[in-house]
C-alpha cells in the first residue's frame, strides 16, 4: 500500500513552484536563436541547451518533474543528450492557473528544436490537468532522440479547478482544442525559421486527455497534420459513453463491494457492467481512493455546474441518496444544455488523417469497453476505418507508474506507444501498412524487465 500511496501522490502532483532558469547550459551561439519569433505569443524566452532531454533539463531548470510524476515506469530509459534550442512562453490568455516560471499565466508552451533535425515536428497536449512539461519523460525525450522538433501546451488551463476557466459549461475543455491548434500553427512557423524550411511531416500524439486532443485535431483540423497516435484518449460523446456516465455507477457500487456484505456479489456485477473488467479488481481500491470520485466531480462541474447549485465540484465521497451527490449523477436525464456542452467538445470518429490508437485492457479510469472500443466503432461508422488501427494492449493500465507496483500483473504502454509511432512513420514515409487492429497479448515468457522497452504490435 505504501507504494500505491507514493504513486498516487506523484500522479496528483499537478503544480509546483517555478523552476529556476539559472544554469542553462549553452551550446554554441544563441544569437540566431534569440531572433526566433513565435506567432501570437505574448512572451517567450529562448535558451541553447547542451541537452534537451529530461536528464539535462532537470539540471538546467527547463522542465518541471512534478508535471510528469507518476506517468512512467522508473526504469524507462532516458536517451543520450540531445543538444538544441528550447523556447518557453505563453499565448494571450486571461486565466492564471499555471505557475511555472512564476509567470502566473495560462496557455504556456514549450518548443524544443534539436541540432540534428529529421525534418519532422511532434505536437502534444498535456494529460490530465497537468502543465506543458507533462510529456517530457514519456514522449519528448524519445522523439527528440529520433530527431523531431517537439511542441507541447498546457491546454490553456491546469489543476484541479480547471473548470473555473471559461464563461459557459464546456468552455475549459473547448479551449484545450483551440490551444493545440494555436500551438501547432506557431510551432510550424518556428520550425521553418529555425531550419529554413517547413516540417516535412507534422505528427500529433498524447495520452489520456492528450489522446482526446489527438482525436479531436484529426477530426477537425486534419490539414495541420500528417497523422497521429492516440494513447487511451478520453472519449466524449453527447449520447454517451463519457466520463460522467460510467463513473457514478462505480462510486455507488464500490463501497458495497469493498464491505464484503451480502450484496457484494451484486455490487461486483454492477462494477463489471459499468465497464471495469473482471481481473482488474486489484486496481479498484487505488482508483476509488484517488481517481474515480475526484475525476467525476471536477469533470461533472465542467459540463454541469448547476447539478450541485452553488457548491463547487460536489461533496467528496458523498453517500448515495444524499443531496446533490455525484454518486447519483445521471447524465442521461440532465437538461439539454448539459448535453449541448458535451456536444461542443464531443468526438465523431470522422478522422481525416491516419490515426493509431492504443489502450490497455486493464485501464480502470477509462475502461476500454467504454472508451476506445467505442471510438474504434465510431471511426468505422464514419467509413474512416482505412485510416485507423486499434491496438488493445493486454495488461496495460492508465498510468505506467502502477507497473512498478504490480510488475507481474501489468505492462507499461510506453513501449507500445513507441511501436505504434514507428508504425505510423513507416505508413506515412514508406507506405508500409501498420499491423492490423488486434489485441496484443502480454508475452507469456516475458519478464517485467523485457517489457520496459519491448512491445510487438
Amino acid at each position: 500500500m505504501r507504494e500505491l500511496i507514493t504513486v498516487a501522490l506523484s500522479v496528483l502532483l499537478l503544480t509546483t513552484g517555478p523552476q529556476s532558469q539559472a544554469g542553462a547550459a549553452e551550446h554554441g551561439s544563441c544569437s540566431a536563436a534569440q531572433r526566433l519569433h513565435v506567432p501570437r505569443a505574448e512572451h517567450r524566452t529562448v535558451a541553447c541547451l547542451r541537452d534537451l532531454t529530461t536528464a539535462g533539463t532537470i539540471r538546467s531548470g527547463h522542465t518541471d518533474p512534478a508535471d510528469w510524476a507518476g506517468l512512467t515506469q522508473d526504469a524507462l530509459p532516458v536517451p543520450p543528450p540531445v543538444p538544441g534550442i528550447q523556447v518557453d512562453g505563453y499565448f494571450r490568455d486571461d486565466s492564471a492557473t499555471n505557475t511555472n516560471h512564476g509567470w502566473q499565466h495560462d496557455a504556456q508552451f514549450v518548443l524544443r528544436l534539436p541540432e540534428r533535425w529529421n525534418g519532422g515536428l511532434v505536437v502534444s497536449g498535456s494529460p490530465g490537468n497537468r502543465e506543458q512539461y507533462a510529456n517530457d519523460r514519456v514522449i519528448s525525450d524519445w522523439v527528440l532522440a529520433r530527431g523531431y522538433a517537439f511542441a507541447a501546451t498546457d491546454k490553456g488551463n491546469t489543476g484541479l479547478r480547471f473548470f473555473t476557466d471559461g464563461d459557459r459549461p464546456g468552455d475549459a475543455i473547448a479551449e484545450w482544442n483551440h490551444r493545440v491548434t494555436e500551438l501547432t500553427r506557431a510551432a510550424r512557423a518556428v520550425v521553418a525559421q529555425r531550419y529554413h524550411r517547413p516540417p516535412a511531416r507534422t505528427l500529433m500524439t498524447g495520452l489520456s486527455n492528450g489522446g482526446y486532443l489527438v482525436r479531436w485535431q484529426l477530426e477537425n483540423r486534419p490539414e495541420l497534420y500528417d497523422g497521429g497516435v492516440d494513447w487511451e484518449g478520453t472519449l466524449w460523446t453527447e449520447e454517451g459513453p463519457n466520463l460522467v456516465d460510467f463513473l457514478p455507477p462505480a462510486l455507488r457500487a464500490y463501497p458495497r463491494y469493498a464491505d464484503g456484505g451480502a450484496d457484494a456479489d451484486e455490487a461486483h456485477a454492477d462494477l463489471v457492467a459499468a465497464g471495469f473488467p473482471v481481473g482488474s479488481e486489484f486496481l479498484w481500491p487505488f482508483h476509488h481512493q484517488y481517481y474515480w470520485d475526484l475525476t467525476q466531480r471536477i469533470y461533472r462541474e465542467e459540463i454541469d455546474p448547476a447539478f450541485d447549485g452553488a457548491t463547487e465540484a460536489g461533496t467528496p465521497y458523498c453517500l448515495p441518496g444524499s443531496p446533490d451527490c455525484d454518486a447519483d449523477y445521471d447524465y442521461a436525464s440532465r437538461p439539454s444544455e448539459v448535453h449541448e456542452a458535451v456536444r461542443r467538445i464531443g468526438l465523431t470518429g470522422r478522422i481525416g488523417k491516419p490515426l493509431l490508437t492504443l489502450h490497455g485492457t486493464m485501464d480502470v479510469l477509462l475502461p476500454i469497453t467504454r472508451d476506445s472500443d467505442v471510438y474504434a466503432g465510431m471511426v468505422r461508422e464514419q467509413r474512416r476505418g482505412g485510416l485507423h488501427r486499434y491496438y488493445r494492449i493486454e495488461g496495460g493500465t492508465h498510468t505506467d507508474a502502477l507497473v512498478d507496483v504490480f510488475p507481474d500483473r501489468l505492462r507499461a504502454l510506453a513501449p507500445c506507444h513507441r511501436s505504434a509511432f514507428t508504425a505510423l512513420e513507416d505508413w506515412l514515409t514508406r507506405g508500409v501498412q501498420p499491423p492490423p487492429s488486434t489485441t496484443v497479448p502480454r508475452p507469456a515468457d516475458a519478464t517485467p524487465g523485457d517489457l520496459v522497452t519491448s512491445c510487438v504490435l
